[in-house]
């Protein structure tokens, strides 16, 4: 099982934008912690999804127990109303 760091890395890797893993309750979760799943998806989400439904549909359901920011291109975290394609846009520029 790889690190929470590999994980958000992958995601990185997979879906175009960073993200920073928290645990439920609100507190940092540290990067060499152990034992995370593999992030399960291959393919990006498509660009027309929102940060909030990617929240729920992607990473909750692999990762319970933990919640998720998604930051843009200088780290800082987004609306959940933004399109996917509107952020990996940011990372472009």
């Amino acid at each position: 099982m790889p690190t929470l760091k590999a994980v958000e890395s992958r995601i990185r890797n997979v879906e175009g934008f960073r993200v920073a893993v928290y645990w439920h309750h609100g507190g940092d979760a540290r990067g060499d912690l152990e034992g995370f799943p593999t992030y399960p998806y291959q393919q990006a989400a498509s660009g027309s999804t929102t940060v909030a439904a990617w929240k729920r549909t992607r990473f909750r359901p692999a990762y319970p127990g933990f919640d998720v920011e998604v930051l843009d291109h200088r780290g800082a975290s987004v609306s959940g109303n933004m399109k996917l394609a509107t952020l990996r846009a940011l990372y472009e520029e």
